[in-house]
């Protein structure tokens, strides 16, 4: 079947019709074209036409007399911090976004999805970050397009990050 919208969300229309999930990766909420099968085994062929379309956690794909299919996040392996102030909100949130990493606000956490440089650059830079296996629901929307600074791609942050990573990771 061929998905070209978003007909509602489980959230905001409960259901007591058989949920046929069909789970999703964090990076996989933002593409627009992809085909997948969800875990009754149906075939989903996503097609979005507009730009800038995110599937969230419950989205309804597809509904009828007896059954809806709905997204599910996958949890994934994740940097988990709790600022301890507005400030340090706004710097770690500056910090994350200046090298442009996802990052994903819920509740009071900040939340990245784990890569170990950059878990060993937040503890060296004075954060507590913490590896936990969580659900990245509330992707914070750029403005930036992702991009390098500097005409060889490689920035000195990117070659200190690969040094601080130990080799078997």
């Amino acid at each position: 079947m061929i998905i070209n919208q978003i007909i509602g969300n489980l959230t905001e229309n409960p259901t007591s019709k058989t949920i046929d999930y069909l789970d999703l990766e964090w990076f996989e909420t933002t593409k627009r074209i992809q085909r997948k099968k969800t875990r009754n085994g149906a075939d989903v062929a996503i097609k979005f036409l507009k730009e800038g379309q995110r599937l969230r956690e419950g989205d309804i794909l597809f509904e009828d007399a007896e059954k809806v299919i709905a997204i599910n996040v996958l949890e994934t392996e994740a940097i988990v911090m709790v600022p301890g102030s507005l400030l340090e909100m706004g710097t770690v949130c500056y910090e994350i976004g200046n090298k442009h990493i996802p990052l994903f606000i819920q509740e009071d956490k900040v939340l990245l999805p784990f890569e170990m440089p950059m878990f060993r650059w937040l503890e060296a830079s004075g954060f507590k970050p913490k590896k936990q296996s969580v659900k990245l629901l509330n992707l914070l929307k750029s403005n930036v397009e992702p991009h390098g600074h500097g005409s060889l791609g490689s920035t000195i942050f990117t070659k200190i990050l690969k040094m601080a990573a130990p080799k078997d990771e």
